[in-house]
């Protein structure tokens, strides 16, 4: 089974108040892509990764009129893929929603939220003391992370979580002391994003049940110096000891040249873009156990991508972020 985890850049804009897919040469959401070619790329990724699963993250909006299930499957039905029924959680108000698409035909997926004394349900609030000053500080998901109960077609179930956890970018931030502030207030609210969501984990371990969490973390070990402050990444709290993911152990050893990346972004003001590990699956031991294969698809660095020159040119006109495949057999 393939399952997949995708962030599509702005994904809302290719659809109309009514969720019909928008193939024109006005502006996508994405810098100098325009809503035709963004669309034909991302029907193109989609075909090549044939997924049963796509955790699709900066799914299309609800709200209104919108329809994040309507148009996902409006969308699976114009590229003709298997992954053609939808199912999302709570919404949220940043028209970035996680759903995701899968073949009825191999598994069934239900939204199956949870909650505990030391997690709350996600589309709650968690009071957590950040400061370390014996006052609790209340935080929220502005993306609450998607819960599912999964049941393979043969029967075995699982538990799947998508998150998005909060992005450390510094919208607003007019000058260096303000880029001071604004970095440490993001990275505090993204930790205890991380935190919540690693009791969730550990509340799913204890109980015995195989666990895959996939999605986009907004970052990794030493991504940026302020991480020095809190001791460790969101990364490395999610994970814990004991849920794997290669490319994210990879980072947490000495650096290499060999640096996997599943993000690309252009920066203005050095005229260069640059690379980050932003997506992760990470499994549970006894999955972990079941000769899983991870691939990036990514058009620069994974050979296969870079050689097919259609496929390499879609992913860079699809998303700034490339998607992550699992490969794993479930009974």
């Amino acid at each position: 089974m393939r399952l997949v985890s995708y962030n599509v850049e702005w994904f809302a804009s290719l659809f109309d108040e009514g969720d019909q897919l928008l193939l024109d040469q006005q502006d996508s959401g994405r810098y100098g892509v325009d809503r035709d070619t963004q669309g034909r790329a991302l029907v193109q990724v989609f075909q090549a990764l044939d997924a049963d699963a796509v955790m699709v993250i900066e799914a299309p909006n609800s709200g209104n009129s919108q329809s994040t299930v309507r148009a996902l499957e409006t969308f699976a039905t114009h590229a003709g893929i298997r992954a053609r029924a939808v199912v999302m959680g709570f919404a949220n108000d940043t028209q970035q929603e996680i759903a995701l698409m899968y073949d009825p035909d191999v598994l069934q997926a239900r939204h199956d939220p949870q909650q505990s004394d030391q997690a709350p349900r996600f589309d709650q609030l968690l009071k957590i003391d950040l400061d370390i000053d014996d006052k609790m500080d209340q935080v929220r998901f502005s993306k609450p992370p998607l819960e599912l109960a999964v049941t393979t077609a043969k029967g075995q179930q699982l538990r799947l979580i998508g998150a998005h956890l909060k992005s450390k970018a510094l919208h607003g931030a007019r000058n260096r002391d303000a880029v001071i502030r604004r970095s440490i207030a993001n990275r505090r609210k993204q930790l205890a994003q991380a935190i919540w969501l690693r009791r969730r984990i550990e509340q799913h371990l204890a109980e015995g049940q195989d666990l895959i969490v996939m999605g986009d973390l907004n970052d990794g070990p030493g991504l940026d110096e302020y991480e020095r402050l809190f001791g460790r990444s969101s990364v490395e709290i999610v994970m814990g000891s004991d849920l794997q993911d290669p490319h994210a152990s990879h980072l947490l050893q000495p650096r290499t040249a060999d640096q996997p990346s599943t993000s690309r972004f252009y920066n203005a003001s050095t005229k260069r873009y640059f690379r980050a590990l932003l997506d992760y699956v990470m499994l549970s031991p006894g999955l972990a156990a079941r000769a899983p294969n991870w691939r990036i698809w990514h058009p620069f660095e994974d050979a296969r991508c870079y050689a097919d020159v259609d496929l390499r040119e879609a992913l860079l006109a699809a998303s700034d972020h490339y998607p992550v495949s699992l490969d794993i057999e479930l009974t």
